[in-house]
Order: C-alpha cells, then structure tokens, then sequence
C-alpha cells in the first residue's frame, strides 16, 4: 500500500507552492479525463525510492477570519484520519500563532508522525529565531525551507519517509479483497454495507455526510472473505461553508489507494453529476478496477426507457471508463444486491489477468493486418512485439520504432482488440511504448 502524506496548515503560509514544488509540474497537466488533476488535490511523489500520495487538505480554505480556526481543526481531523504522515506548515515569516499552536496540539494527541516544516525561510543563516520559536509547538525539530526556492525540502522529505511504517508500505495483503464504496455523502453507501452485513453496523440517517470514518468491515459471502472500506460522506458543520465535495475527493483518495475494486455509487433519483465523475476519475486514474452501481434504484418512477436513458448518462458521464460493468441495485430493498458480489469477484480477476506473450503477438499482428499503423510524413509506425509486464491493472509495453507516431487513437484501437479478445471487463489497461531502433 502507498502511505499517504496529508498537508495542513493555515491559509496563506505557502501549502500550494510546495504541493505544486513536490509534485512536480506535471501537476498543472489538466488531461481529458474528467478527473481530479485540475483540482490538485492529491498527486504521487517519488523520493529516494519511496512512492507516496501527497493529499493538499489546504485545497479548501474558509471565507472569514473567524472561521479559520475551527476550519483548521476539521483540516486537522481529516489528516489525521486518513494520514500515514502529517506534514505541517507554519510561517516563518509570520511566525507562531494561536491558530498554529490549537492545532498543534490536536495533532500531538493523534499519534501520527508529524512533520513540522517552517515555510519562507530564504535565507538560512538569519534563520534562528524565526525557527526556533517553534519548538514551542511541542511537535519536534522544525525544518526550516523555502516552498518558493525549493531550499531546505530534501532535509523534510528525507524525515517525512523515515516515518513510513515499513510494514504497512509491504502489506499486499493476503488473499483479502479490498472493496472501496466511494460517491458523494449521501449516496447510501453506509446502507449498502448495512445492507450486505444484514445488520446496523453502520449509522445511517438522512444528513448527508454523517458517518464520519472510513470504516473497514470484514464480510464472509460463499467461503469467500471481503473487506468493505465505506468511505463515508462528511458531516456538515453548519457554520462552515466548507467544500463538501472536495473533502469527499479527499476521503476517496485515502479509501481507493488501499483498495483493489472500486464501487462508484450514483443516487438514482439525483441523477448522475460531474463530481460522480471526479470521484471515478480517482479509481481510473489509480488503475483500480471499477463498477458504476446507480443506487435507490426502487425510488424513481420508470418506463420502458429509463434505464436506457440512464445508460446514456452514464455512458457521456464516464465516457473514460467505457470497461466498468453497470449495475442498478437498490441497498433498502436489497434489490441486486447479491449479484455484486459476482461483478465485484469478475472484476478483480480481471484486474489480476495475465496473457502470454504468444497470444498478445498472434493478436496484435491481427489487428495490425485488419487496420494498418498510422503514418506521418511518409514515415509508418511499426509495432514490434508487445508483452504484459504486469497486473493490477495489466500494463503492457509496446516495442515501435517511433514513440511519435503511436497516435493516441491507435492506442484505443489495440485496447479494444485485447479487450475484445481476452475482456477484461472492470479494469483499465495501461501501455507503456518503447522504442527500438531497427528490425528485431
């Protein structure tokens, strides 16, 4: 599993510029997917050979002084509850503040490692009093950088990874099926494991948001053992006008990266909404297999048509995962709610599915007889050989002996071949293109 490093800090002591900084300036990349680059909210960082995600909760900020503060906390408890590491930000340049220190203390009382990073330090030999105020915070060695300069943030990242629990990143855990329930709050998704679990495990009632944790429940069905991460949506305070939909982002984030299925739920009777889209966009852009259930299926009034039209929505809706199955179920009345399982079980095999060699070549050179490379001022794209490299999802490298002329729309035509020859129904698939000079 990839830890996962939760920034928090007050608005304005540079939590973006360094978010931006670590994840690179592949970050402001905004692709087609109608995904979650465009919100920086969370990206993959690399150092010294540790992978982690990086979630900015300071991708929400309130809009009043008065507000910060109990803003601030609920940034605290979203960290904290979904973090491996917390990486704290203050302001050298402002120094230490009551806001500062209140969440300091909350973070103490979590128990999870925290990084304590004092930003806009240009100059480190002026550093010393600037620093050293805050040791006051009880939360150890400050370090001292500048997000802006980029100066000082190895020493930090060089401490953020020390606190990895080595155990954890090993985990790939047993033969356990991890299955994530991620959609907006409100959406039943703590019915649907009350549901599965036959019992009230979880609370359900109608605010939206108030199931407060992700929670992990353990479900036997046929011999068959899976764990249900719910997601759950986030409880409203009324006195904060704080994003909802960009918290529930970051909820996801945490629930999908432990997962190995995601189950994309839709409110049936609100329709299917471009934050259904981000939320998936998430599952896509991670490679986990996926399935779209519309839930409260029993709620709307239907004619020969709806589920048609529903399928159409969700078709434009989730045009960038035209391989997740979809399934209408309803959680109050337990309507399809056992055939998950069996999508659920499909999906994540399909996810793991391994093709020799021999067979992805006898494919490939059929799909290159039936509809020839593209060509680019009289140079033709040749592909090779291909092979699979790995699973979860499969990834496969293409050898060519020009990346340029390997079009994007070739590329969709050859997934659609392997997935017409071999299905895998519920799992993106990946490509890797390498170049190789001369025939082999």
């Amino acid at each position: 599993m990839k830890p996962i490093v939760a920034v928090v800090g007050r608005p304005n002591v540079g939590k973006s510029t360094l978010f931006n900084r670590l994840a690179g300036e592949r970050i402001s990349i905004v692709e087609d997917t109608p995904g979650v680059t465009r919100d920086r909210i969370y990206a993959d960082v690399e150092w010294l050979n540790y992978n982690f995600t990086l979630i900015d909760t300071g991708g929400i900020e309130p809009d009043s002084d008065d507000l910060i503060l109990s803003h601030m906390r609920k940034q605290a408890e979203i960290a904290i509850e979904t973090a491996s590491v917390i990486l704290f930000i203050v302001d050298g340049k402002t120094g230490l503040t009551d806001t500062d220190a209140e969440v300091a203390t909350m973070l103490r009382k979590a128990k999870k490692p925290v990084v304590l990073a004092v930003n806009k330090i240009d100059d480190r030999n002026k550093m010393s009093y600037e620093v050293y105020e805050f040791y006051n915070l009880g939360l150890g060695d400050p370090f001292p950088i500048s997000a802006e300069q980029m100066l000082g943030l190895g020493d930090m990242l060089d401490e953020v990874v020390k606190n990895f629990d080595q155990d954890e990143i090993k985990e790939e855990d047993d033969d356990i099926l991890k299955v994530a329930i991620i959609g907006k709050p409100n959406v039943g998704k703590s019915s649907l494991i009350n549901k599965i679990l036959g019992e009230n495990r979880v609370i359900v009632s109608d605010i939206a948001g108030t199931t407060r944790d992700a929670i992990d429940t353990p479900v036997t069905v046929d011999g068959k053992e899976f764990v249900f991460i719910d997601t759950a949506g986030i409880r409203r305070k009324s006195k904060i006008k704080e994003d909802i939909e960009k918290y529930s982002i970051v909820r996801s984030v945490s629930a999908i990266e432990r997962a190995g299925v995601a189950v994309i739920l839709i409110d049936a009777e609100k329709g299917v909404t471009e934050q259904d889209a981000k939320i998936a966009g998430i599952a896509h852009e991670r490679g986990k297999a996926s399935i779209i259930v519309v839930n409260k299926w029993d709620a709307i009034e239907k004619d020969d048509k709806t589920m048609y039209r529903y399928m159409n929505d969700l078709g434009e809706t989730f045009s960038f995962m035209t391989y997740a199955p979809m399934m209408f179920i309803s959680a109050k009345t337990g309507l399809r709610v056992n055939k998950l399982f069996e999508t659920i079980e499909m999906v994540s095999q399909n996810h793991a599915l391994r093709v020799s060699t021999g067979l992805l070549n006898d494919i490939l050179y059929e799909a290159m007889a039936m509809n020839q490379p593209p060509s680019d001022k009289g140079k033709r794209l040749k592909i090779y050989y291909m092979t699979q490299v790995s699973v979860k999802p499969p990834t496969f490298v293409l050898f060519v002996n020009d990346r340029q002329l390997m079009h994007f729309s070739y590329r969709r035509y050859i997934e659609n071949q392997l997935r017409e020859a071999f299905g895998f129904k519920g799992t993106p698939i990946r490509f890797i293109v390498r170049e190789r000079k001369g025939k082999e």
